[in-house]
């Protein structure tokens, strides 16, 4: 429904002349509620989250050396076929639903899956610090990016990680220790953290479909991204559930790689990259949230 009501949105306003100009005002009010309710989820997760359970486990290096094996392995491929200009905007496109980090609402998916809520935070916390040093290393070998320099995009990468995650964690801990009631009333709503979810998941579709109805790419390269980063959803998730299952933590392994923090890689994508390889991230966010969906209405089913 949220995915529905993003795309709904934002095609209504784009065809319909008469609200061209309540969406130019409405324009910098999503620029800001988008990372609010962003911060809302995680504000509310932190608040139930138990952090003595927050340290490192070994499913966590299974999981980021898969993912670096991954990158590796498209960076190998983007240079293969370099003299091909659709097949390297393919691959970059990939690359950007890889190489980013586990999203910031994967704890919420998998406390709502039952996983543990703590361990994925900490795992958002470790893939987070690796990516805001991989992309800035990475991306500029691909697209000469001469105006942003390795520090200053590293700089830029962790600050808008710290804003959307650091932050509400340090909070959700201030609260559990000095606030004691009124975390208590916040963790006591089962289902808040998943609604506020559900309106960032609404802006980032219509962000999305923004994207690819304004891109310059050939329709035959968008539906080959669409359906490459369609089956990458499955490749990243069934290697994540591998490596998970291995070390009894199937569920949050399976998250860890699969579920990926888009909206960050969307941005990268346009700091380093042809603005078409954004559409991957676009699309990835669709799926995921799909698969999501289901995963969660099967799991519920299950505990009926």
């Amino acid at each position: 429904m949220a995915i529905a009501v993003g795309t709904l949105c934002y095609l209504t306003f784009y065809y319909v002349p008469q609200l061209d100009e309540l969406g130019n005002e409405l324009s910098p009010v999503f620029d800001v509620i988008f990372p609010l309710f962003v911060f809302l989820t995680l504000f509310v997760t932190f608040c139930k989250v138990d952090f003595h359970q927050m340290r490192p486990h070994c499913w966590h290096i299974g999981v980021l050396v898969a993912q670096l094996l991954l990158v590796a392995v498209n960076i190998g491929v983007i240079f293969w076929v370099e003299a091909d200009v659709e097949q390297k905007l393919l691959w970059e496109a990939v690359l950007t639903c890889i190489i980013g980090p586990a999203a910031s609402a994967a704890p919420v998916v998998v406390g709502k899956l039952g996983g543990n809520i703590s361990t994925m935070t900490t795992y958002v916390l470790i893939s987070s610090l690796v990516s805001a040093l991989m992309i800035p290393l990475v991306f500029p070998i691909l697209e000469q990016a001469e105006h942003v320099s390795f520090f200053d995009a590293f700089l830029i990468i962790l600050q808008k990680v710290s804003i959307v995650l650091l932050l509400p964690l340090v909070l959700g801990w201030l609260m559990q220790h000095f606030v004691k009631n009124l975390c208590a009333k916040i963790a006591a709503q089962p289902n808040l953290s998943f609604y506020f979810w559900s309106i960032s998941l609404s802006i980032t579709t219509g962000i999305t479909v923004k994207n690819i109805v304004h891109s310059s790419a050939s329709l035959f390269l968008l539906l080959m991204i669409a359906i490459t980063t369609f089956l990458l959803c499955f490749v990243q998730f069934g290697i994540g559930r591998v490596i998970g299952r291995q070390m009894g933590e199937e569920v949050n392994a399976g998250q860890a790689l699969f579920q990926k923090n888009t909206a960050l890689s969307i941005w990268v994508a346009y700091m380093y990259l042809n603005p078409v390889s954004s559409i991957g991230a676009g699309c990835y966010v669709l799926w995921q949230n799909i698969i999501n969906s289901l995963e969660l209405w099967q799991y519920r089913k299950l505990r009926k």
